[in-house]
């Protein structure tokens, strides 16, 4: 006879300062009530993280990447309080592409944390624009038109599991493409893009439902009316990912474009790359070449201010947020749970029903991670990882 399993976590609301209690009986929350037990640890839904390159020296876009790489990515991850996220490849030769997939594809398989925190891989580009400034860090060599052929090729290897792609819809085959992958379910995103209104509506109308990293992935000097940014931030069809690190986008910046997408379709990312969790220094890496880490977090092309990449958590994305706009706490964390978990099968809800992914946290100006629990079991304690690591050093 198999046995029932459940937990008790307490925590306070952080949009009522109310101490609520949550009932999980089996990995999914069971009931949730008002508790009269005290407590200064905030309550919420894991994190969900749509596009992250890497952390801690993990690099999904490493030529060794390897399926125990992702199983260590995934510990990383939940340290930091995403118990949900999406591997992102960049643009790369197929067979690179082809080998990051397969292995994800048998780290799911192989392990079940990994399969549960990863619901699907993100792949960013190849098909992007080709220009300077459009189209980033991403390697020109491998920029290439969309091909349904060679998506086929990406999901046979990942054995099903590419859920989303980012393109540009310049590209004449984009609508064609888009169609198909929609079909299938994959959800397409817009980034990287130097396409005009009428190419992006279009993309829109064939199934698109996503911008990346809106305001990046773009020209230093645009038109100041008629750029890729407008007619994504005016279509409400689009919800948008933006990183708010404090270094992408200035926080004027951030919040115009927030209040014209409305915080209901808006997404925080990290965008976060391996040297993410690592010292200030210089650093060679596979994607950007020769990069400078400064003291503050920003990662920059070395001897250049050109960004090279993320290295905020989703959790510092949030910290940031709250910090520079007028935006309350509870909102901010809805666009790193509720609304990305949209796109990945209604992960982030913290209601009846839901699994039972859940994170407790100090708040004071910035979330201080305090433990983790992964369909109802526990997966982090700060307490006990700090603990470890005191043992580690003697």
């Amino acid at each position: 006879m198999n046995s029932v399993s459940t937990t008790t976590i307490i925590g306070r609301d952080p949009q009522t300062g109310n101490c609520l209690s949550l009932g999980v009986v089996d990995g999914f929350i069971h009931r949730i009530e008002e508790s009269s037990q005290a407590t200064d640890l905030f309550l919420s839904p894991g994190l969900v993280d749509l596009q992250v390159n890497g952390v801690a020296g993990l690099d999904v876009n490493s030529p060794e990447l390897t399926s125990e790489v992702i199983v260590q990515l995934v510990d990383a991850m939940i340290s930091r309080g995403v118990t949900c996220f999406a591997p992102t490849i960049i643009t790369a030769p197929e067979a690179a592409i082809c080998q990051a997939l397969f292995a994800m594809a048998e780290a799911r398989r192989r392990n079940a944390r990994v399969a549960s925190c990863i619901p699907f891989v993100h792949v960013e580009g190849p098909h992007i624009s080709p220009l300077d400034g459009y189209r980033g860090a991403h390697p020109s060599p491998a920029v290439r038109p969309p091909s349904i052929a060679e998506f086929q090729r990406w999901q046979n290897a990942a054995e099903g599991c590419v859920g989303m792609v980012t393109l540009s819809p310049h590209f004449r085959e984009t609508n064609a493409y888009i169609a198909a992958l929609v079909k299938q379910g994959v959800h397409v995103a817009i980034g990287h893009t130097h396409a005009n209104a009428e190419q992006i509506g279009s993309a829109v109308d064939a199934g698109a439902s996503l911008s990346t990293h809106l305001g990046n992935g773009i020209a230093s000097t645009i038109p100041r009316h008629h750029n890729p940014i407008w007619p994504q931030l005016a279509d409400d069809r689009l919800t948008a990912s933006f990183i708010s690190d404090g270094h992408h986008l200035p926080p004027s910046v951030l919040k115009a474009m927030l209040r014209a997408k409305g915080f209901s379709s808006s997404i925080l990312v990290s965008d976060s790359v391996a040297l993410a969790g690592m010292p200030a220094g210089t650093y060679d890496t596979p994607v950007g070449g020769r990069v400078q880490m400064r003291a503050d977090g920003r990662l920059c092309v070395a001897g250049t201010e050109l960004l090279a990449g993320a290295t905020a958590s989703l959790a510092e994305c949030i910290d940031h947020l709250v910090r520079v706009t007028d935006i309350p706490l509870h909102e901010a964390l809805r666009m790193a749970t509720v609304n990305p978990g949209k796109f990945a099968g209604g992960r982030g809800e913290l209601k009846a029903g839901a699994r039972a992914d859940i994170v407790r946290f100090r708040w004071q100006g910035a979330m201080l991670i305090e433990d983790v629990w992964l369909a109802g079991k526990p997966a982090y304690a700060r307490a006990a990882s700090a603990a470890q690591h005191e043992g580690e050093a003697r």
